[in-house]
């Protein structure tokens, strides 16, 4: 069966959004993350920044500088949209990038992982089998969002998947690795939440005052190991 195209569609009027289906897919986001890779090389007059996500890319541009710079298109979108087209052509033969493997030390103790009898009882698991599961797999960093440097990523084991908490905690501590369905992240920052929280560790996820703010990328693959 043919793949189907993407859809482009308008989010706002300063905003574009490329989707390329709707599940949770690594080849899904992998051409999300190179439609975005690719306008970050190639920027254009209004540019602002691409946001890639689980299987969608959304490009921000001022759509008054769009204006004046692409005045043969009747509107900033479809000007936009005309360079989100180009940008998919050219993806179409590669959308391979760059991808690291980062390892992150996460504490397992009763302070760090206040969910972790929880998520094993649910899954008829002891803690330290929710443990040696939840560290055998590499997993892929899908997208950043919810706060600066929160990696949404996946895919847990079906073994300790474990829907998110009924009442959210109103703070859930900076550097808190959760676990909400099949997916595993980190707590950026201090916030209210309401995943799985089973360890914690104290790699600084979000940085803002450095060239490189965000401790990981979307398409990184991360394996997590038992701090010592």
């Amino acid at each position: 069966m043919a793949a189907k195209s993407p859809r482009i569609f308008p989010v706002g009027d300063s905003a574009l959004t490329v989707e390329f289906g709707n599940v949770i897919s690594e080849e899904l986001n992998q051409k999300a993350i190179a439609f975005a890779a690719h306008l970050e090389s190639n920027k254009f007059p209004g540019y602002i920044e691409p946001v890639p996500a689980y299987a969608s890319a959304t490009l921000f541009y001022d759509p008054v500088v769009v204006r004046h710079n692409f005045p043969d298109f009747p509107t900033a979108f479809d000007a936009i949209q005309h360079l989100a087209q180009a940008t998919l052509e050219n993806l179409a033969a590669n959308t391979a990038t760059p991808s690291r493997l980062v390892e992150i030390p996460v504490q397992f103790d009763a302070e760090a992982s206040l969910d972790l009898e929880f998520v094993a009882a649910t899954n008829n698991l002891s803690p330290d089998e929710v443990i040696e599961i939840f560290l055998a797999k590499t997993y892929r960093v899908y997208m950043l969002g919810f706060l600066p440097g929160f990696s949404y990523m996946g895919e847990v084991d079906e073994r300790i998947a474990t829907p998110r908490r009924e009442s959210p905690r109103t703070v859930v501590p900076k550097g808190s690795v959760g676990i909400a369905g099949s997916q595993t992240g980190i707590y950026s920052l201090e916030s209210p939440g309401g995943w799985q929280i089973i360890g914690r560790t104290d790699v600084e996820m979000f940085s803002p005052n450095a060239s490189e703010p965000c401790y990981l990328r979307p398409g990184d693959e991360v394996r997590f190991v038992a701090a010592k």
